[in-house]
Formats: structure tokens, sequence, C-alpha cells
């Protein structure tokens, strides 16, 4: 019954949501795919009853951390048949905290488990939290075809599920304006947009893509371009090349070319690299794996073998998995790329008016400019932010020129950190892009009057000021580098530089930030490969109001889309950026960007936060409700996901980013604000100072911020890497209590716990039903634990 009943009803009410995506003043909607199957056995454990119940005994502190998560595994999985993994080359010791993150990929007949890992906390020969989702069925199950062919297929329940959310809400709205004495005609549509956006869009994206015919799906026999050729079918957004992918099936398959790439390195797969693939920028990653698949009743996985992809589109980027047998399902689909939501502006509002808006001056609105010196933090950044090593300069050919010297000075917005330029064509190209050149001063002050002109001439007007822009975005970038720096984000874990100067992680990754790019208005992107691959971000004007306003220049903006590279980078590991694709977890990764641009720009005195409400021109921000600990202001609770309109990861993020900046005024209550969340600058020989930042300490021991909103920002980024791969909401949580035993001996137990159960989150909340993506029943929990009893919220 669900498709005749759809059918009609999505035809008759929904056809100007779901297919009409062109956006309100010109602004563009970038598809993206993002589904995958549930892992119903995978768990999170940080109390140390969990982990010595595995059997593992504690081993000395002058153990190897590496030998000690070994040790561990070895116990883990000593019931198992699926024995056999690979010690992960990111895992690394963090110097921040003194915990080496050790990650575990399983191996089956020594082919990778995609989605199978284990991350495994360590310190002092204790095991302190561990995460796990390795394959726990027979070996046998990998050739019972009655298993595969009967298990859950993520792209059907996903879509599935849309589609009946999507029957639900609208019932649900039509019934709320009959209750009303309205009839449910007239703007019926803006409402539903409004309410329904965020799964209409999943819809779109996900369930609207062109099906491959029987006929064609069948030609394939099981080759990688046949896979990737129906990949990109799905993938694609121009239907004129969708219509000539099929009509034209064989000649793109045999214009593709698959090469094998085999490493010397030990532990490295060998792959594939597939050249001309429609509507892709670079040759793909090709390899074999497996996936974990639900069977039919739920409870636990078969394993399926496919093709995994990493796909490079203009804005997209793809990790995909594909059946490797005929025909190629897609199972799963992260996209690195990460949006900020398009907002529906307020009408009508008009708001007149090196050199930058200094860090904490979110926006035009909030201060003036003014001149401000580059921040020579010499760990964070030793060589400071316009210096680069000819070796990693990818504009300098070394074959061609002789380097003067080790490294190259520069005098435009192009260094280790950061490449930012203008990009008003909307490409994918960037190195020979216009950036302000400020000579050998390296004063980069230019001029920022922007006027009211007519529409036709407002592009203009704004591209007039990039001087301002480009120079503004580089200023931004390089603090929000040095700033996560300093709270645990360095090459280890996996940050964004071209040169690492040998303190390990991979190099050549600094990220590309593009102001004004042409490819669309009213939005942001980042897009978050593994470590050793540039992240780039991509910042909008903004055309909500005339004169145009300019994304690069509101911070909070710039701060939430390198936020998606710090947890997309730090959750799972830093060779792993398919952990925060969708549900719960794509929601957090928006929520926290939310949370540490709030962070930044808060001050002593208490205040509410909007987000992107000086861009969009809309005095409330594009959030559902501002940020405050007045739950007349901001209601949202664990249990606000259920209801309509936070399907989507943007709102899911709205509700995480709402929990967090609560526990932060808790935190700030007990231990005070601190007006700084920048550590000091370290002396001459390398050493951070305490002063009034950190807690005094003995020895070796990490150091602590002492103040609430310094501890609360350096235990969130803490957690990311104790948390497993697609955390739930409620293992993001023990992960940042277990952060802080780590840090503090669980000085602040109570504290978190009051802060996560005033809005729901408290120890006995539930999620039954829950799916991948989001969906299920959540139960409210203000209760604390017995440990707290005495404690009241």
């Amino acid at each position: 019954m669900r498709g005749l009943f759809t059918t009609s009803l999505l035809a008759a009410s929904l056809a100007g949501v779901v297919l009409a995506h062109p956006t309100e003043n010109g602004g563009k909607r970038r598809k993206t795919l993002g589904f995958g199957p549930d892992r119903p056995h995978a768990v999170f454990k940080s109390s140390p009853y969990d982990i010595t119940t595995s059997g593992f005994i504690p081993q000395s502190a002058l153990t190897s951390p590496m030998d000690v998560a070994r040790i561990f595994v070895d116990d883990l999985l000593r019931d198992q048949e699926a024995r056999s993994y690979r010690v992960r080359k990111d895992s690394y010791t963090d110097e921040t905290t003194g915990i080496t993150h050790v990650y575990f990929r399983q191996l089956v007949d020594g082919v990778e488990v995609a989605d199978a890992d284990i991350n495994v906390n360590v310190q002092d020969g204790m095991v302190l939290s561990y995460g796990d989702s390795f394959y726990k069925g027979p070996l046998l199950r990998l050739h019972d075809r009655s298993l595969v062919e009967g298990a859950r297929w993520p792209h059907t329940e996903h879509c599935n599920s849309l589609t009946d959310e999507l029957v639900t809400r609208y019932e649900e709205l039509r019934r709320s304006r009959m209750a009303n004495l309205q009839t449910p005609m007239g703007n019926t549509v803006e409402e539903m947009e409004e309410a329904l956006s965020p799964i209409v869009d999943a819809h779109h994206s996900n369930c609207l893509y062109h099906d491959v015919p029987h006929t064609l799906a069948h030609k394939s026999k099981g080759d990688i371009e046949g896979a990737l050729l129906q990949f990109m079918i799905a993938a694609t957004p121009n239907d004129d090349l969708v219509n000539d992918m099929l009509a034209r099936y064989d000649d793109y398959v045999s214009e593709m070319s698959a090469h094998p790439v085999n490493s010397f390195a030990p532990g490295e797969s060998p792959y594939f690299m597939v050249n001309n693939v429609p509507d892709t920028v670079n040759p793909v990653k090709a390899k074999m794996a497996f996936v974990q698949i639900p069977t039919a009743e739920g409870d636990s996985t078969v394993l399926h073998p496919v093709y995994k992809f990493e796909v490079e589109m203009q804005d997209n980027w793809y990790e995909a998995a594909v059946s490797a047998e005929v025909p190629h399902r897609i199972i799963s689909v992260v996209d690195w790329a990460s949006d900020s939501p398009i907002p529906k502006p307020d009408e009508g509002r008009q708001t007149g008016t090196y050199n930058v808006f200094a860090w904490g001056v979110n926006d035009p609105s909030e201060g003036e400019r003014s001149i401000q010196k580059e921040y020579f933090d010499a760990l964070a950044s030793p060589v400071g932010w316009h210096t680069i090593p000819y070796a990693n300069d990818p504009t300098f050919d070394m074959t061609r020129a002789k380097p003067k010297g080790f490294y190259k000075n520069t005098t435009t917005t192009y260094g280790n950190n950061v490449f930012a330029q203008e990009n008003w064509e909307g490409r994918n190209a960037y190195l020979d892009n216009y950036r302000p050149d400020a000579g050998s001063s390296l004063a980069f002050d230019y001029k920022y009057d922007p006027k009211e002109t007519d529409r036709t001439d407002a592009l203009e007007e704004a591209k007039g000021y990039i001087n301002n822009t480009v120079t503004q975005l580089f200023y931004t970038c390089n603090l929000i580098h040095d700033f996560y720096y300093r709270y645990g984000f360095t090459e280890a874990a996996g940050n964004f530089q071209q040169y690492n100067f040998g303190r390990g992680g991979a190099e050549n990754d600094g990220v590309i930030a593009n102001a004004q790019d042409g490819s669309g208005y009213n939005n942001a992107n980042f897009m978050t490969p593994p470590d050793g691959q540039n992240g780039r971000m991509r910042m909008y004007l903004w055309n909500t109001i005339i004169p145009y306003r300019d994304g690069d220049l509101e911070a909070g903006i710039v701060v939430h889309e390198f936020a998606h590279g710090l947890s997309t980078r730090l959750t799972g590991g830093p060779a792993n950026s398919g952990c925060l694709g969708w549900g719960e977890s794509g929601g957090m990764g928006e929520g926290w960007g939310d949370f540490i641009a709030t962070s930044i720009r808060a001050t002593a005195n208490y205040s509410d936060y909007t987000m992107g409400a000086w861009a969009a021109n809309r005095e409330g921000g594009i959030r559902n409700y501002p940020y405050s600990t007045n739950e007349t202001v901001n209601p949202s609770t664990y249990k606000t996901l259920d209801k309509p309109g936070y399907w989507g990861v943007h709102a899911i993020g709205e509700v995480w980013a709402e929990i967090l900046f609560v526990v932060q005024q808790r935190l700030i209550a007990v231990h005070g604000f601190s007006d700084t969340l920048f550590p000091p600058l370290p002396d001459a020989e390398g050493n951070v100072p305490e002063g009034d930042f950190y807690r005094a300490r003995s020895g070796k021991k990490p150091l602590v911020p002492k103040h609430g909103n310094t501890l609360s920002v350096q235990l969130v980024i803490s957690a990311m890497k104790l948390q497993p791969c697609r955390p739930s909401f409620f293992d993001a949580r023990d992960a940042i209590i277990a952060a802080d035993e780590a840090l503090t001996g669980g000085e602040n137990f109570c504290t978190l716990w009051k802060g996560f159960s005033e809005r729901g989150l408290g120890p006995d909340a539930k999620l039954e039903g829950s799916t991948p993506w989001g969906g299920g029943i959540r139960t409210n929990d203000h209760s604390l634990p017995t440990a707290c009893a005495a404690d009241k919220l």
C-alpha cells in the first residue's frame, strides 16, 4: 500500500517541495548522498567494570601502549572466529593528554571490513575506554547466499523510512491545520517546506536518482568500472549526463580504465586508480573490501563484498561502498563535504553597514575592524602563517628550479596552514586564483565600505572588496588552526598542514580556503578527506540583502566549517573520514561547529547566541532557536529529535550544540570564566607556562584548563578522540565524561551529568527503534547517577 498511497500524496502535495530545488535569492542546493547500514552490535565502553569483565588485566605503566592495546583486543576477540586485524598507521599518542589512541581494522581472508573498527584508548597500562564494531558472526556466513539475499539493504530501508516520515509529518501538519479550523490549502506548501525540508532534501538526493535498468545492471561482470558507473549515475546532479550514461552505458564503461597500485609500505592494501570517470575532477581510488549488512532479524550482520570508492566531484567528495556482485547496489555513502544549511531569509530587512574583524568579533554588526598582528605561536605554527617549505609548496616545481633554501616566504595569503584565494568561477582549481599581495611589508590593509547598488551590480560591488575578504578568511582560518592545535588537534591527530615539522601525521593537507566561491549563494561547506589530503573550505556570498553580505566576514560560519575538519579527523582516527556521515553522528558533526563558534564569541557577561544572523539578514539566525540556558528561549531536549523538522543533520546538530552549551554553563558556574580561549604562548624552550590559564601541575601530567569555558572546549575536543566511529549522543556524552576522568580524575562527574540531564540526556535516557539515519523514539531522562544523589538539578 505504501507505493500507491505515497505516490499520489507526494505528487499532489509535495511536488513543489520535493522536486523544486532552486532556492530563494538565487541560492543553489547542493546534491549530496548519505546513508549506510546499521551496526546493531556496535558498542562504546568507558567504565572500568566493562573493561575488566572483558578478561583484560591491566598492564605495567612501562608497557608500550601499543602492546597494551594489542593484548586488550586479543582478549576481546578470543572467542570470535574473525580475529584477524591490522593496526592502522594513524594511531598516535596525544601529547595534550598523554592518552594513546590505537585504531584496529578487521580483516577477513586478508580483506578489510570497511566498517569494522576497534578504537582503544590507553594510558599508564590501563585501557580507559574502547569502541568496537567488529563483525561478530561465523565466517561460514561469508558464503551463505540466502543470508545476503535476505539482508536489510540500507538504501531501501533508508528510502522507505524517509517516505514514511514524509507521509507521517504531512498528515500531522494537515491535522494541525484542520484543528485550528484552517483550510489545508493556501500556503500549505510553504509550511511544509519549513517543517519537512530536511527529510525532503534527503529524499530528493538519496531516493529520486535514476535506477539503472535491469538490462544494464546485469551487463556488468562484477568489474570495477561497472560498479563505479552505476554509482556515478546516482551521484551526478547532471540529468543530461545521467541520460547519456544510460544511453551509452558500454561506451562509458570502456572509456574508464583501472590500473592497480601496489604499495611497498607494510600493511597497505593494494588498490586501483580509475581514470576517465564521468563528472569527477580527479581519478577515483578503488579497492576491495567487506561491509556489514544487518540480517533480516536485525540483531546481527552478514559480510558483503564491495568496491570502496573515493570519488572527488566538483561539489562533493564521496566515500562510497558499492556491491562487487551484480546487481551493483550502493551500500553506503559518506560525503566528505559538509554544508551549512541554506536559510529562508526574512523579507524586507535593511541594515546599513588587514585590517580585519578581530578574533571574538563575530561579524560587522558586533564591532569595527582593527589592525591585528600575526599570532606567532611557536608550537602551533613554528614558522608563522606566510612561510612554507619549497618541497611542500604545490606551486613550486623542484624539477624546473632550485629552491633558495628550505623555506619559501610568501607575501600573499598563502602559507603552511592555509591557502586563501577568490574562487569566483566556482571551480576546483585554486593555485593560480587571485590573492592579495601585501609586498615585503606584509601589511594587508584594504578598504571595506560596500555600497547599496541595483541587484544587477551587487555581485561586482562585492567582488570589489575581495582583498579585504580573502585577508579576513586567511586570518580567521590561521587562528582557528592555532587554536585547535593548542587543544590537541596536532599533526599526529591529523591536523591540516603542508609540512609537519617531523611531528607525525600525514603532510601536504593544508586547508584550501575559497572566498566568494562562485558555485552558490547563502551557504558554506568543508570537505574533509583522510589525513594527507587537502581540506577544502568554500565560503559564499549571501544575497539576502543589498549590498550582498560576505560569509567570509562572519567568523561563526568559518569556525563552524573548520570544525567539520576537526571532528571528522579526530573521530575514528585521522585516516578514517567516514565516521560522521548521517543520523546522530552526522548531526553532532554540525553541533560541534556551533558550540565552538559560540564559545569563541562568548564573554564573561552571559548572553544567548544565534548562528548566521548577520549573513542571512535574520535577527533570529538560521537555527530554530538561539542557544540559551532559558528553556523558554530554547526548549530543546534529547526528545526534541523526534519532532517534525528534526530529521536532518543540521537540526540534530542544533540539539547537540544546545546540550553542550548548557553543559558549558554548568562548568562555568563552578570554575569561572576565562577572558581568552587561547593558552599562553610557549617560552623560548617551547615550555608552556601555566599562568592563570592552566591548573598547577606536577611531573608530566597533562595541562588542564582551569576555567569552565576553556575546560569545556578541552573536554569536547579530547572526547572526539575517545569516542568510536559513528557515535551516538550517548557515546559522545560518555566520551566527554571519560575525558574528564582522564584529565581531572573525574572531578566534574556530577557537574557534567547535571548539564546533560537538564536537557534530557540523563543516565536512563533511551532510544528505541533506532535507525542509522536518526529515526526512532526517544525518552528523556532528567535524573542523575546514584553517585550524585546529594546533588540536585
